[in-house]
């Protein structure tokens, strides 16, 4: 059995509703990390998110990548985020139980990263539950220490752009490929159809991948639950 937690960044969007609904049918809930500028953007999506059951966690406010910036800057970031996460629950009418934050593209601020792995400590950020991530890799760099949200296996689906060369076709033979490259942010990458593995997917709501492969969650997500992927709802550490 291959078994997965859902991680979907950069809400919101436009087709955040609709992600929201599909999941929901199929009774998968996802972890979904705010973009603070497009929550600003699509703010009545990512309420709708909230009060359909998601759990929304920060991924910083202008989604900077964090090994470029002062520990200060990196800070402002979180708590700018942080600030209309809590607005959000409260007109959502959801008591905000777990904070979960995720670094924009998986930076993990490089010179900063102890201080910041420490600030997210002392400010009460929530780790996810990867007791059962059992690839090597993952104690080996240390990410089962990390407060920090991170992934097993990235979709890779943001690279369907036009001009790009790179297609619907080209995810599916990643999710199916025995020795798949590394997704942004990752220093190794394992095959998503290990039997036996525990995986955290990263797929991401973005309206342009929906311009040009509509509903493309769907045919990502019905593909691995076809390939025997059965998907847990996340806890929390």
């Amino acid at each position: 059995m291959i078994e997965a937690i859902l991680t979907i960044d950069d809400i919101s969007s436009k087709n955040t509703h609709a992600i929201v609904d599909y999941l929901n049918e199929k009774g998968i809930k996802p972890l979904m990390f705010a973009w603070g500028e497009m929550v600003e953007s699509y703010y009545d999506n990512a309420v709708y998110a909230l009060k359909n059951g998601i759990i929304v966690g920060n991924h910083s406010y202008t989604h900077p990548k964090f090994s470029e910036l002062t520990f200060e800057e990196c800070v402002r970031e979180i708590e700018k985020n942080e600030e209309l996460l809590d607005r959000l629950y409260d007109d959502a009418g959801v008591e905000r139980k777990y904070r979960p934050f995720r670094f924009p593209y998986g930076d993990k601020g490089g010179e900063n990263k102890e201080n910041l792995q420490k600030y997210l400590a002392e400010k009460g950020f929530t780790k996810l539950d990867d007791r059962r991530v059992n690839f090597p890799f993952w104690k080996q760099s240390g990410l089962d220490k990390d407060i920090d949200t991170l992934w097993t296996f990235d979709l890779c689906e943001y690279n369907i752009r036009k001009g790009s060369g790179f297609t619907a076709d080209d995810v599916f033979k990643r999710i199916n490929d025995p020795a798949p490259e590394n997704g942004a942010g990752m220093n190794k990458a394992h095959a998503m159809l290990s039997d036996g593995g525990f995986h955290i997917i990263l797929l991401h709501a973005h309206d342009l991948t929906e311009e040009l492969v509509p509903g493309y969650y769907k045919l990502f997500v019905d593909h691995l639950l076809e390939k025997g992927v059965k998907f847990v709802p996340p806890e929390f550490l």
